[in-house]
Formats: structure tokens, sequence, C-alpha cells
């Protein structure tokens, strides 16, 4: 059960810092129609939509690190710290 847990746990992470750095996700919404007793695609529209980062997001990664008392060069260097774990994430 221990392992389970663990997976979940990183699972919950990386969903967590996907959250806190922002991400784009894609929505398709397609329209069918019956054509001639068939059921035919008439319309398909995809977007792209931007999701920006979430504070609390950010703030869910960092409980237990005291926040205010970073320079704004500090939370930068954490800001990158982040994106870098997510672009090693994705590499995998």
């Amino acid at each position: 059960m221990s392992g389970e847990y663990d997976q979940n746990n990183v699972k919950l992470r990386e969903a967590l810092t996907k959250c806190a750095v922002g991400f784009n996700c894609e929505e398709v919404v397609e329209e069918f129609a019956f054509v001639d007793g068939q059921m035919t695609l008439i319309k398909r529209k995809v977007t792209v939509r931007d999701v920006p980062p979430d504070i609390k997001a950010v703030k869910m990664l960092m409980e237990g690190e005291d926040i205010s008392e970073m320079s704004d060069e500090q939370l930068q260097a954490e800001k990158q710290r982040l994106l870098n774990l997510i672009k090693e994430e994705k590499d995998d």
C-alpha cells in the first residue's frame, strides 16, 4: 500500500507543479448530424487555451518554506527551479 501512496503522491505533486507554472490545453468541439441516414461530422473546432500560473499552487508547493522572507530574486530562482523540474519530467 505504501507504493501506491507514493505513486499517488508523485502524481499529485506533478499536477500541482503543472498548475503552479501554467499550461496549455486543447479543447475539441465536434458537431454531428444525420446526412443520408448516417451520422456525419459537420463541424470540428479546436481551441488551444492558455491556463495561467496559479499562485495558490505555488504556495502549496512551497509549504513549509517561509516565502514572505524571500527576495524577488529568490522567488524568481524558485520559479526557475520549478520550471526546470517540469522540463526534466517531460523529457523522461
